[in-house]
């Protein structure tokens, strides 16, 4: 005899990074989004229908460790219909001396990233920002934008790395992360 468990339909996941080994936290702030707040309208999707523009948010940081060699900056939803989430947004190799980067720098050409950062492809196969679009009646849903301050100046990824393996590879080198946590719901 098989017994499972019942699981609400729209039950949100628990923080995707409570089960990583713990590292120091530092600042991460915006002017488009702010923590615990709903995602603003510019930075939901239009490309998946859900009336935004995919414009990536401005982000600013401060208070990493001195140590640090590079940044990675991610946008996860962990509550989406999958069991592996979904990836918004990544982007690597950002330099030691970048601590900003402006309002819609996540465009499909990378406008506003530095070299020799670069986007990966996200969960939609584009190397670029793609905005909250949680499907109608699934729920809230949790976008974490975080800064990953890196041991490293560069993982060595190439432009085609999933950010599944962009994980694997900050499991080893993050040497602390800034979260800002922002929701969504249709």
């Amino acid at each position: 005899m098989v017994v499972g468990l019942a699981v609400s339909a729209f039950a949100q996941a628990p923080n995707p990074y409570a089960r990583l080994p713990h590292v120091p936290s530092f600042t991460v702030t915006s002017t488009d989004v702010r923590n615990g707040a709903r995602m603003p309208m510019d930075q939901m999707s239009g490309v998946f229908g859900a009336g935004g523009k995919d414009i990536s948010p401005q982000l600013s940081w401060k208070g990493f460790p001195a140590a640090t060699k590079s940044f990675v900056v991610t946008m996860y939803d962990p509550d989406a219909p999958t069991a592996s989430g979904f990836w918004h947004w990544a982007v690597v190799d950002i330099p030691p001396d970048v601590t900003s980067l402006p309002s819609g720098a996540g465009d499909q050409n990378g406008t506003g990233i530095p070299a020799p950062a670069f986007q990966l492809p996200n969960d939609a196969r584009m190397a670029q920002y793609v905005g909250a679009a949680p499907p109608p009646g699934n729920g809230r849903h949790n976008y974490y934008i975080v800064v990953h301050a890196v041991d490293v100046p560069s993982l060595g990824l190439g432009k085609d790395t999933t950010p599944g393996m962009l994980g694997f590879n900050l499991f080893s080198h993050t040497l602390a992360r800034a979260i800002i946590v922002v929701w969504a719901e249709r």
